[in-house]
């Protein structure tokens, strides 16, 4: 009995000690301004992606979604000036949207962006050149969840991989709401024989805590997939369906010091393979973006549990984000991130020195 005593007075003592040694201090936070708003969308902007033009980069482009049923849903393509290039109308609630390089074609190597379209249940697939986009989507859309009832057949989320080893191309899909397991489907782009892309399904992966995963992010250059549990945190895979490990999870962060959903996600890429991943904490008036590192901590790559940074640019209840750390030009040198902005219905766009310089920890600058 008494040594219980004593050792129930020492775990005594020691909550106490615990409970009088101070706090970690929070991470810095401040408030960062655009350098530009884009002009806004009909409707309801979701989600961002940004195309690198390999000739020059200041013409590079940015497209966003509508977010609404056809007629009206579309798929809107920017310059880098924030003016409306083209407008892609007919979409049934054109979700979210993603960029891959260098995909293999007959007529040689192209770069597309690929975007769920939810209520028809497909993506659609189009060919970027600096005049526009085309659809090359096979039979005008692929469909996806086939077989799923209700919205766990709904595409919202998407995030594309190119395989380094082979220059195999994937998208990465979520949906509106899914099983515990298994929620999210990976698919393998191919050409049709006819100049269209088509998909075959290579796997089913992820857990889910039950609320809604939309935002997915790849890291092409390190092989991850990163998707946001909107109350729960984020989640890294292996992005390579064929990985010896590809059906666990590597980590799981993220998961406090959110107010609102965290939704999307966007990856800052330097080549010695460190960098940031950015989330957004969804708030209305002025959402967050959370930073942690890339590459992890040292010695373990799939430790991304510190917080580097939280800012707040102005943007309301953002949902989609995209960063890029290639130089777009004088306005841009190394790089830029940019929003949705729900009251003004469109996107707005930082310079990255922006978002690295606040606050007593600087972030690295530049792609090296």
């Amino acid at each position: 009995m008494r040594a219980r005593g004593v050792r129930a007075a020492m775990s005594g003592a020691a909550l106490l000690l615990a409970s009088c040694a101070p706090s970690p201090p929070p991470p810095p936070f401040s408030d960062i301004r655009p350098v530009l708003a884009t002009a806004p969308v009909s409707h309801d902007p979701d989600d961002p992606a940004i195309w690198v033009n390999p000739k020059d980069a200041s013409q590079s482009l940015i497209v966003g979604t509508n977010k609404v049923a056809a007629p009206d849903g579309a798929l809107v393509v920017y310059g880098l000036d924030g003016k409306i290039l083209q407008t892609i109308t007919g979409l049934d609630r054109p979700n979210n949207v993603d960029i891959e390089y260098g995909v293999h074609m007959p007529s040689g190597p192209i770069d597309i962006a690929v975007l769920t379209e939810r209520y028809k249940r497909r993506l659609r697939v189009y060919k970027i050149s600096p005049d526009g986009l085309t659809d090359i989507s096979s039979g005008g859309g692929i469909p996806v969840f086939e077989g799923q009832p209700g919205e766990q057949g709904a595409p919202m989320g998407i995030g594309l991989y190119r395989r380094s080893r082979d220059g195999a191309v994937f998208a990465i899909v979520s949906r509106k709401t899914g099983p515990r397991e298994c929620y999210l489907w990976q698919y393998e782009l191919q050409q049709d024989g006819a100049g269209k892309i088509q998909a075959a399904k290579v796997r089913e992966f992820g857990h889910f805590s039950g609320v809604e995963i939309e935002a997915i992010a790849v890291d092409d250059a390190l092989g991850y997939v990163y998707y946001a549990d909107v109350t729960d945190g984020i989640h890294k895979w292996h992005a390579d369906p064929d990985h010896p490990e590809a059906g666990r999870e590597l980590a799981l962060f993220a998961r406090e010091g959110f107010g609102g959903d965290r939704e999307g996600i966007g990856i800052y890429t330097r080549a010695d393979g460190t960098g940031y991943i950015l989330c957004t904490d969804q708030l209305p008036g002025s959402s967050k973006y959370h930073i942690y590192r890339r590459e992890g901590k040292p010695g373990q790559p799939h430790d991304h549990s510190e917080l580097l940074k939280v800012l707040s640019g102005g943007a309301d209840a953002t949902d989609g984000i995209e960063v890029t750390s290639t130089p777009l030009g004088p306005q841009f040198p190394n790089g830029l991130m940019v929003v949705m902005n729900s009251i003004g219905k469109n996107f707005l766009i930082y310079r990255w020195e922006e978002v690295a310089n606040f606050g007593p920890h600087k972030l690295h600058i530049g792609m090296k």
